[in-house]
């Protein structure tokens, strides 16, 4: 079994507690700060689907209801087929990964039109310790791809051994988004203002891109990206001031934006940005570190202006230690949950659900259910919901 360590990124000590926040601009305004509810009787449970070897992520292919893809960290994708997990491997690249604490095989995200392409993509440190992401190809058969199709996409230089982010994720627009931590060590003490403000680097950052090779190069950037044309400035970026986004995710039903950030020393933080305010030419959305660590300055030295704040944030007195972030439940089969996000911590048991809205959380309780050590939450086709644990099993929520 592969120890994780991203979820210790977050330093120092540890959150029962959770802390509803209004996002307020350049630090003026107010936070709303309530007491976590208790646990609701949510008429739901976890249903065991399997156990594998370090898993941190499960999702499903465009137009396959019959199977679950399972990603772990050593350099595997494991195929769920009709309920069935099958032996040989789906994809796997552990000659080629580093693997251990925060770094490994991360994620994988199917194309939009995968059942036509076969196309796919990977996010993993390589042997260097450095961040790829590759595209492969299915293989002459679903059950397995094809590993001599690798296609560099992306590459980034890693300058420290964690907050690599590693999502893959394709958005309600298809364009492929890409999660980037800071760099790692601690406070991002890369230059004068660290990585999360630097617009010259994709560290610390979301990335949307086209993923498909075009006109010669690996992939297009697209044209109503914040910052095309801008010079000095890396045109895939999305989205910047992040410290750890190891896990976000679109609202299948609005498009919003949700990430799920991992704190420093004292505060864990969830962001949200409505579909309706997402960026366009001209106009990002700057999460704040290392200037704000949640609503809490950080780094008094820099003051960034119009800064979007967490919705909801928790610190580390009574335990947590580090966000993973989840999914607003549009699973018809669970009423009780229908829009509001679930959500964990690695350091604490119970999953956490809360909903979302711009400017503020509200009902923030914990769920009911306990699963120690969640590495990641995922969806399927049909909205299901999963939670995935560092020590091998792989639930779904279904109805009690």
């Amino acid at each position: 079994m592969v120890a994780l360590g991203f979820l210790l990124t977050a330093c120092g000590d540890t959150p029962a507690s959770q802390t509803t926040t209004a996002a307020r601009e350049d630090g003026g305004g107010q936070t709303t700060s309530a007491q976590a509810a208790p646990a609701a009787r949510s008429g739901v449970r976890l249903t065991r689907i399997g156990s594998f070897d370090g898993p941190v992520y499960v999702t499903q292919a465009p137009g396959d209801r019959s199977r679950l893809f399972v990603v772990e960290q050593e350099g595997r994708i494991r195929v769920i087929r009709n309920g069935r997990t099958l032996k040989a491997p789906f994809l796997d690249l552990t000659d080629r990964v580093r693997s251990g604490g925060e770094q490994g095989l991360l994620s994988v995200a199917f194309a939009p039109d995968y059942q036509r392409s076969g196309r796919f993509y990977v996010d993993y440190t390589d042997r260097d310790g450095d961040t790829r992401v590759v595209e492969f190809r299915r293989g002459a058969t679903p059950d397995r791809a094809n590993r001599g199709s690798a296609r560099q996409v992306l590459f980034q230089d890693q300058p420290e051994s964690n907050h690599n982010g590693g999502l893959l994720l394709f958005g309600p627009d298809d364009k492929l988004y890409i999660g980037f931590g800071d760099g790692g060590g601690g406070y991002d003490h890369h230059g004068p203002i660290g990585n999360g403000q630097n617009l010259r680097t994709w560290l610390g950052k979301l990335l949307r891109i086209d993923p498909r090779a075009s006109g010669g190069r690996p992939y297009s950037v697209p044209a109503d990206n914040p910052f095309v044309g801008r010079a000095g400035v890396r045109p895939e970026i999305w989205s910047w001031g992040l410290r750890n986004p190891w896990r976000f995710s679109f609202d299948r039903s609005t498009g919003d934006l949700t990430i799920g950030d991992v704190g420093q020393d004292r505060i864990e933080e969830v962001d949200f940005v409505s579909a309706g305010r997402a960026p366009g030419p001209g106009a990002g959305v700057n999460f704040g570190w290392r200037a704000w660590e949640g609503t809490s300055r950080n780094d008094r030295r820099q003051s960034p202006r119009g800064v979007v704040f967490p919705v909801l944030e928790y610190n580390h007195d009574d335990g947590g230690c580090s966000v993973t972030g989840g999914y607003v439940v549009r699973d018809p089969r669970l009423p009780a949950l229908d829009g509001r996000y679930v959500y964990a911590d690695y350091c604490q048991t119970p999953l956490r659900s809360a909903r979302l809205q711009v400017g503020r959380a509200t009902d923030a309780r914990p769920l009911g259910l306990d699963v120690p050590g969640v590495t990641s939450f995922g969806e399927d086709l049909a909205g299901r919901v999963y939670v995935v644990a560092q020590s091998g099993p792989v639930y779904r929520l279904d109805p009690r």
